[in-house]
Parts: C-alpha cells; structure tokens; sequence
C-alpha cells in the first residue's frame, strides 16, 4: 500500500498548519477570535460530531466485515479447488487398483492384499465424503415437501439392517395432540444428515446398547434426537468433533472417514436449522437436529 496515494487527505492539514506558522512566526497581523454560541447551537454541533464519528465507526466496521466475507470466500473456494484437483487425481489410480484387487482370484488373496483392499476403499470413501463436502457449498437446494415421519421410518429400517438384532433401535414420534407437520426442505441433503447422526450412534454403540430416535415440534422448531448408550464423548472432545477428518480417540479402530458430522453441521447450516452435541463418558451421546417447522427459508 502507497501512502502517497492518500496524500490529499492530508492536504488540508498541511495548509493550516502552514497558514499557523506563517501568522505566528511573522510580523503579520494575526487577530484573536471570540465565538459565542447558545446552548441549543452548542448542543447541536455536539450531536453532529458524534453522528460523524459514529458514521465513521460504523463505515470502517462495514468495510472490516466486507473484507472477511471476502477472504472467507477465497478460502473456501481454494478448498473447493483443491478438493476437486484431489479427487481428480485419485479417482483414477483408486479405480484401477480395485479393478486389480477385483480381477484377483480367492486363492490369490493373503492378508496383506485383503488389508489393502480395505484401506483402498477406506480412502475412496474418504474422496466421496469430501466431494460431498465441498459440493455442499454451492449444490442448488432442490425443494420440496418432506414427510418427516416416513423418513425417520425408513431410517430406522435402514439401522436395523445395519446393526442386526443386537442392539435395540427405537423410534418415538408424537401422535398427540397432532403428528409432526410436513416441511418444506431438501429431501436429499436432510436424509444424508440425520442418516450420519444414525449412522454414528450404530458405529460407536456395542452389542446390548440401545439407540433411541425422537422427534418433537414447538409450533416454530422441529427437533429431531438420536441417543445412544454407548461410551460416550470426553469433555475436551464435543467440541471437536464437528471438525473436518477429526477423529477422537474413541474412534480407534472403528472404520470412518471423520466427515460424517462435519457433513450434518453443513447440511443444518444450509436448510437453516442447527446441530448440537450432549454427551457424558460412561453413559452416551445425544445429537440434537433442529429444523424450522416452516422449513426452509431462503435457497442460499
């Protein structure tokens, strides 16, 4: 940045304090002035000064804000870029060694192939759920109008298939005094979000362990639960957990990408809703979804 550029707002205090000089240092005829001013025009000038400097703060706070909306949107389209140049970069060597893998026979796989394997998919799941992520910042909404109550049926369809009969699955949705309402939403981008939270609760609960899916409405919000009984999240960790490929340290072993939340905190985001964690070490987890009952507000 030139400061010579902004020379011109310096321009008027150059001339007066040239114009002082030259009365107080010379033989010039250099007068003293009186004001007088009523209190109603004192008053006046007063709220003047202060409009102006308000004015000013308010101006600089404005351009403040400009100028972060406008470095945050660089960054995400950086990661928008990059994210596509490493798709783009490993969507083909990832197909080509699981066509490999495929083409061997059973007789030919040793537990060091079945391991690649493995890892192999691991990091094409790792690819789709970044895909979906960046994807997510500029994929048009396509609404419409949902049936929450069928959705969370299909959902907990969907957790019994997963999990077998080992854990207990439950769906508790209102019937009194009326069912929950109809919104109007992203079909797709909802189903994605509370089947992540589900999803979870599934991974990270053991045989005898019970996951409970609740929904419940105030007229303004509709918010939708799922708890679990399973090990819980550590204090240090509920904060983090909604970060990109963050990965506690209950996650060891247990086969993910760590997008999952990420991907709900997004989606929430975009459908104008929110999402929250409560959770205790020993005793379980609660992933709250709150959604407008009104449904989506504005297509972003």
């Amino acid at each position: 940045m030139k400061i010579t550029r902004y020379w011109p707002v310096l321009l008027p205090l150059a001339l007066g304090l040239t114009a002082g000089l030259v009365l107080n240092l010379t033989q010039m005829s250099n007068p003293v002035l009186y004001l007088r001013a009523d209190l109603g025009t004192v008053l006046f000038l007063a709220g003047l000064a202060f409009s102006t400097i308000l004015s000013l703060i308010l101006l600089v706070r404005r351009q403040l804000h400009q100028i972060e909306e406008t470095i945050t949107h660089e960054a995400a389209q950086d990661r928008r870029r990059f994210i596509n140049l490493l798709d783009h970069e490993l969507k083909n060597p990832l197909t080509a060694i699981m066509a490999g893998l495929a083409n061997l026979s059973a007789d030919q796989h040793s537990p060091a192939l079945t391991s690649v394997e493995t890892q192999v998919q691991r990091l094409s799941r790792l690819v789709a759920d970044l895909r979906k992520l960046s994807d997510l910042e500029t994929r048009p909404l396509e609404l419409s109008r949902v049936d929450l109550a069928e959705m969370l049926q299909d959902l907990q369809q969907l957790a019994r298939d997963r999990a077998g009969a080992d854990r207990t699955i439950i769906l508790s949705l209102p019937q009194a005094p009326w069912p929950l309402p109809e919104i109007i939403t992203d079909r797709d981008l909802l189903f994605l979000a509370i089947h992540n939270v589900i999803d979870n609760a599934v991974k990270f609960t053991s045989p005898g362990d019970t996951i409970e899916i609740r929904a419940s409405e105030d007229g303004r919000t509709i918010t939708l639960e799922v708890a679990d009984t399973g090990p819980g999240i550590p204090p240090e960790e509920v904060n983090q957990v909604w970060g990109e490929l963050y990965r506690g340290q209950n996650a060891r072993g247990i086969p993910g990408s760590g997008l999952g939340l990420a991907l709900v905190q997004g989606i929430l985001k975009r459908l104008d809703g929110r999402a929250s964690i409560r959770s205790q070490t020993g005793k379980g987890t609660v992933i709250s979804l709150n959604i407008p009952a009104g449904g989506v507000v504005t297509e972003q």
